[in-house]
Parts: structure tokens; sequence; C-alpha cells
């Protein structure tokens, strides 16, 4: 399912419209494969996987030396911490701690969600603000680092963005939408998850269920070469 609670609160929010039929039919194989592979699956039907990735490093982050998320969302830098809790991008082979998360975008982590309210999330169907672009909206909230805190009138800014009458009149009119947006961006810490921390720990591949898939596809489970079996 690619739906979450966001879909209840913005009608434009990303569905699996857009998905090929062909990869969405694949998504319960491919969980019913990962737990044949002995990996733990969250299988979120409320929330979104970035909502589990976040509720998990936030809660063990005092447990262990690093977090690092395998992933380039930039939602996720929200979560980002210092060099405790880091993203990783696989594709450009690059680790993002707290200040290159400034470096990148021009706010610290825990402004992304307003950032990603005035500028749009285009993925997730998050329009943003007319106007705002990635530069205007590091300027602004470099200095006001919360929607809420940037004064009504541009008159009154410290900085001074191109345009900036202009952006802070579209901030007046629509500062309600720029607050859903910014909710619709914040990943949430609630995520139930079951596990302990060392039930996150490979053990390797369970036999019988491993058994059990290859002869559900007419697999031969010898033709593999497994590294570890948990039992």
């Amino acid at each position: 399912m690619i739906e979450s609670f966001r879909n209840d609160v913005f009608d434009g929010y990303k569905t699996s419209a857009g998905i090929d039929q062909a990869v969405h039919a694949q998504f319960p194989h491919a969980e019913k494969a990962l737990k044949a592979l002995g990996v733990v699956v969250w299988g979120n039907v409320e929330f979104e996987a970035d909502d589990a990735l976040a509720a998990a490093a936030v809660r063990w982050v005092e447990d262990v030396d690093q977090v690092v998320i395998v992933s380039p969302d930039k939602d996720l830098a929200q979560v980002v911490v210092g060099d405790r809790i880091v993203t990783y991008n696989r594709i450009q082979e690059k680790v993002f701690d707290e200040a290159a998360v400034v470096e990148k975008f021009g706010v610290r982590p825990e402004s992304i969600p307003d950032y990603l309210a005035l500028v749009g999330d285009a993925a997730d169907g998050v329009p943003g603000l007319v106007g705002w672009g990635a530069k205007s909206a590091s300027t602004v909230l470099a200095r006001y680092p919360r929607i809420e805190m940037i004064p009504p009138s541009a008159d009154d800014w410290e900085v001074r963005p191109r345009s900036a009458e202009k952006l802070a009149a579209v901030l007046r009119e629509r500062l309600a939408d720029a607050c859903l947006y910014r909710e619709l961006t914040t990943l949430r810490l609630d995520v139930p998850i079951a596990e302990s921390l060392s039930d996150l720990e490979w053990a390797g591949v369970p036999r019988r269920r491993f058994g059990e898939l290859c002869d559900e596809l007419g697999l031969d489970p010898g033709s593999f070469r497994v590294h570890r079996w948990a039992d």
C-alpha cells in the first residue's frame, strides 16, 4: 500500500495510482520474500515507511554508536542529529550528517518540514507555495526556523530574499495551507514497532520459511547458496 493517514488529511497527497500495476502487484511477494530471508519487515497501513524509519532511529539512537538510514529521501533529513543519526545516499555514496544537511538545504534538520512545506515535494504530491523556491525558503528559514516565526510583513524580515514582499503576501494568504503541508511533510515518531533492537539483527535464513517460499515459486532450495541458516 502507498496510501497512509496523510491521504485523509490532503486529497492531493501521493497515491498508488501512478505506479505500474505490474510493479504494484509485486509488493506482497517482495514482503514475503524478505521474511523468508529472515529480514524483519514492518508492514504499515496507517503510516509510511519513512515514518517507521524515523521512529526507529529516534527510539534506538541512544543504544547504538550511530544510526544510518539508507535512503535519499529529503524528508528523512529532519531526523538527522549531529553525526549520531545520519542518512546515506547509495547512488551518490554520500553520508548526510547535520552539517551536510545544512550545506545541502540551507536549514537545520528541524526546519526540513517547513522547508518542504514552502518549496513543495513533487514526489509526495505536496505543492508548496507559489513563488517560494529553494533559495528563498532556505534564506528565510535560516533566520526564522518555523513558518509561524516568519513575520507577516516583509518589512520586518531581517533577511531579504528576492521578491520578499510577494513571498510574504503569499505566505499571509496561504498560511493555513503552509501549515497543512508541514503536517504532511513531518514524519511521525509514534509508529508502533513491536520489535526490540536485538530483534532487528539478522540471524540467518529461516530454513522452513525459505523452503515454503521456494515450493510456492517452483524453485529448488538446493540451488541457492545460503551463507547462514537461522536454525
